[in-house]
This record gives structure tokens, C-alpha cells and sequence, in this order.
């Protein structure tokens, strides 16, 4: 019946059920009298386990300690023994925070307080990620090395730091050879995880080391500070603002700074503490020319475009390297509301076009956001019939792509031209017919004026 219980059980990395025995089985449930018995029957290998898991395995990993104890009476025992991942009883115990079980464990000289598994997490890593503070402290006085990294270069501090453990975290620090400022494979420090997860505590405790260097960069070029303004995490901005060495408008290697990664995700709290510094520079370009407000614009964050358009200095036209004004990128991205907050600038260019020749209302009409298209032909400036460089109206793109109530729009406007045909000599209705919009062409088919044939 156990059997039959533990059938639907996968073990890790093993992509299929494994059977188990019936001692793997009553180990797992941690049923200790059945187990003495199948013991006694002397009918199962003690050591043996499917992929690696053994009777000890299950029974420290679930923190069965009855069950731990009457295996480990048991003088062939292998109390160390790994499974296939290179997991022992004691990094199970120690993953789940099993205090007592990892107590009976460590008592038998053969087990390893420090053996790491296939991806060289120890148990005081895990116990460090969970933010186990008695197992870290019985680990710790077994001497297990508090710097130690796993193949990914975390170690049991960056763990912790990441999770808000903030009592292993003075734990560690406490411990003699432990690196404070140690990068894994990424470039990411201990404050550099801090940061990312908007641990306030944490941040504190390890700016007060002053091995730690709070303008650290990992490998993609990013600060703690542009960690945090990208999360959202307006206390650890602050906190890490208050220190003398942190450069408020460092780039990374794209070239975007703090306050671009504010108002690229819209964090309109983090953008106010960012712009209340003198040395960020509101207009700062990416490495493809995006300002912030080009950012915020594209993505939608209204309150983000708002603040940015209250300071003189912001340059509502700027454009990328792409020459796509922050208008544009709101156009393309249909974002109605931003639309109409740039067009409230007299200021604001409503017709430039990109380097391919599009302007707002083209990429507008292609992206079939009806919405936009009408609030861009109330302003006379806008160009109705404009072409790109390919010679590509809005009328054609919007029929080329099977924007019905775009085209619809556009049909209702004085002095359209939907006949006009592209460089290629190929006008509206032949894109439409091409590519099977049916509707569409049905449309421009009962249009008066409409026809197939180039020009």
C-alpha cells in the first residue's frame, strides 16, 4: 500500500517516477516501527537507493528523527553517502532546516559537515539561502568554510544577503576569512543581491564593512543603485544615496543609468529621490539613444512622464539613434494616454519621422492603434498622406496589415489618397489582396475612387 502511495514521487533530474522499496518507503513517512522491521527482516540494502536516494537520505531530508536514529544504529550504514546530484543526508537535513536530524548526523565522524553536491552547494549554503540560523551556527562551529562558492561563485554570504537573512548575515560577517565584497560568475556582490531584492537591513549591515564597495559593478556593467532603481526599491535607494561614494548617474554597459531603469519599469518614487541630485543628468542618453523620457514613454508610465516633462531641461523631441522621438515610440507601442500628454506640449514635434521616414501617424496606422490615429489627425501639422522612405503611406500600411478600423479612419479623412502606391509600384488594395485581408479589401473594393493599379 505504501508502495502504491509513493508511486506518483519524482526525484530530481530523473524526468520519470522511480520505484521505490518498501523501506525507502516508510522512511520517507518516517514511520519508525516499520522500519525497525523491514530492517530486521534483513531483505533490503540499507545503502541502496534509487538515482542515489537512500532509507537516511528520505528520512533526514523530510526531518524524521526517530527514523534517522534507528538507521543510524545500524553498524553498515553509510551515514555520508551522496545521491546521484551528490546530495547526503546531511545537505537534505539542512536544505529543510532539519536542526535535530543535522545534529545526529554530524555526530558520526564520517560525515563531512562541508561536502558540497554536483553544483558545490554545501550545507552551510543551503542552510544560509533558507536562513536557518541555529543550523549556520552548528555548521559554523564545525568548522565549514563560511566563504566557500558553489559553481555559480554564490556564496553561503551572497545567499543570504539575497534572501534578507539579516541575523546569518552578521553571522558570517563574523566569521574570519569571509570576503564581504566577493562577486560570483556574474560580477554580483552580497549588496549587489541586496540590492535587487530591496533588502533594507542587509544593505545597511554590509555598508558598515568597509571592504565593501557600495558603486560595484557586476559584469553588465550595473550598479547596487541601478539594481535598486530598477526594482522599485525607494528605501535602499536612499540608503545607498546617502553614501559619499555613489555616483548617482552611472551607466552601465547599454548606457543606461539609474533613472533610465526608473522610468524604463515606471517607478515614479525612485525617479523623484533620483532627480533630486544634482549630477543626474534628466536627458542622459542609452548607447542606442534612448533618454528616459524616450524610455518611460515607450513603455506606458504616464506619472514617470509627467515628472520628466515638469523639469525645463528635458527635451520632449529628442531622438534615438534610431531617430524615434519619444512621440513616436509611444505611437508604436499604443500607448493612448502618453500620446495625449506629449501632445499637450506645444513644444512636441507631432509629424517628425524616424530615419526610415515614419512618422507617429505611420506607425500608428501599422500598429492599428485606431486611438492614436485620431489624436494625431486633430493636429493639423500631421501629415495625412506622408510617405516613408519606401514610399509607404499610413493609408497603405494600415491596409497592408489588416488594419480595418484604422483604414476605416483614415477613409473618413479629406483628402486621402488610398490609391497611392509604394516605390515598388504596389498600392494599397494589391497589399491588402496579398496578404488576404479580406475585409479590407472588401472595404476599399466599395470605396469610390479606390483602385488596384499603380499610379
Amino acid at each position: 500500500m505504501l508502495s502504491r502511495q509513493v508511486d506518483h514521487l519524482y526525484l530530481e533530474d530523473s524526468g520519470r517516477a522511480s520505484p521505490l522499496s518498501g523501506l525507502h518507503c516508510v522512511s520517507f513517512f518516517g514511520i519508525a516501527e516499520l522500519v525497525a522491521a523491514f530492517i530486521e527482516m534483513e531483505c533490503y540494502d540499507i545503502n541502496g537507493g534509487y538515482f542515489g536516494y537512500t532509507p537516511l537520505s528520505w528520512a533526514a531530508r523530510n526531518g524524521h528523527q526517530q527514523v534517522v536514529e534507528i538507521l543510524l544504529e545500524r553498524g553498515e550504514i553509510n551515514p555520508d553517502k551522496p545521491n546521484d546530484n551528490g546530495e547526503t543526508p546531511l545537505w537534505g537535513a539542512a536544505e529543510n532546516g532539519h536542526q535535530g536530524v543535522v545534529k545526529m548526523l554530524l555526530r558520526r565522524e564520517e560525515v563531512n559537515p562541508d561536502k558540497a553536491d554536483n553544483y558545490g552547494r554545501t550545507p552551510l549554503w543551503l542552510a544560509a539561502w533558507g536562513g536557518h540560523e541555529g543550523l549556520v551556527k552548528i555548521l559554523l562551529g564545525r568548522e565549514a568554510n563560511p566563504d566557500r562558492q558553489d559553481k555559480g561563485g554564490r556564496t553561503p554570504l551572497s545567499c543570504s544577503a539575497e534572501n534578507g537573512h539579516e541575523e546569518v548575515v552578521k553571522m558570517l560577517l563574523a566569521c574570519e576569512g569571509v570576503n564581504p565584497d566577493k562577486s560570483d560568475n556574474f560580477g554580483r556582490t552580497p549588496l549587489l543581491h541586496a540590492a535587487w531584492d530591496g533588502r533594507e537591513g542587509v544593505v545597511k549591515i554590509l555598508l558598515q564593512r568597509g571592504e565593501v564597495r557600495p558603486d560595484k559593478q557586476c559584469d553588465t556593467g550595473q550598479t547596487p543603485l541601478s539594481y535598486a532603481a530598477q526594482r522599485g526599491h525607494e528605501e535602499v535607494v536612499k540608503i545607498l544615496l546617502g553614501g559619499e561614494e555613489i555616483n548617482p548617474d552611472w551607466p552601465d554597459d547599454r548606457g543606461q543609468t539609474p533613472l533610465s531603469y526608473a522610468a524604463e519599469y515606471g517607478h515614479e518614487g525612485v525617479a523623484k529621490i533620483l532627480l533630486g541630485r544634482e549630477e543626474v543628468n534628466l536627458g542622459r542618453p542609452t548607447n542606442l539613444g534612448r533618454t528616459p523620457l524616450s524610455l518611460a514613454a515607450e513603455n506606458g508610465h504616464e506619472g514617470v512622464v509627467k515628472i520628466l516633462l515638469g523639469r525645463q531641461e528635458v527635451n520632449p523631441n529628442k531622438p534615438d539613434k534610431c531617430g524615434q522621438t519619444p512621440l513616436w515610440c509611444a505611437a508604436r507601442s499604443r500607448r493612448e494616454g502618453i500620446v495625449k500628454i506629449l501632445l499637450g506640449r506645444e513644444d512636441v514635434d507631432p509629424d517628425r519621422p524616424d530615419f526610415w521616414g515614419q512618422a507617429p501617424l505611420s506607425i500608428a496606422a501599422q500598429a492599428g492603434c485606431e486611438a492614436v490615429v485620431k489624436i494625431l489627425l486633430q493636429r493639423a501639422e500631421v501629415s495625412l498622406n506622408r510617405p516613408d522612405k519606401f514610399g509607404q503611406t499610413p493609408f497603405l500600411l494600415a491596409a497592408r496589415e489588416g488594419r480595418e478600423a484604422v483604414v476605416k479612419v483614415l477613409l473618413g479623412q479629406k483628402g486621402v489618397n488610398a490609391s497611392r502606391p509604394d516605390n515598388r509600384g504596389e498600392t494599397p488594395l494589391m497589399h491588402a489582396t496579398g496578404r488576404r485581408h479580406k475585409r479590407v479589401v472588401a472595404l476599399l473594393q466599395s470605396h469610390q475612387g479606390v483602385t488596384g493599379r499603380a499610379a
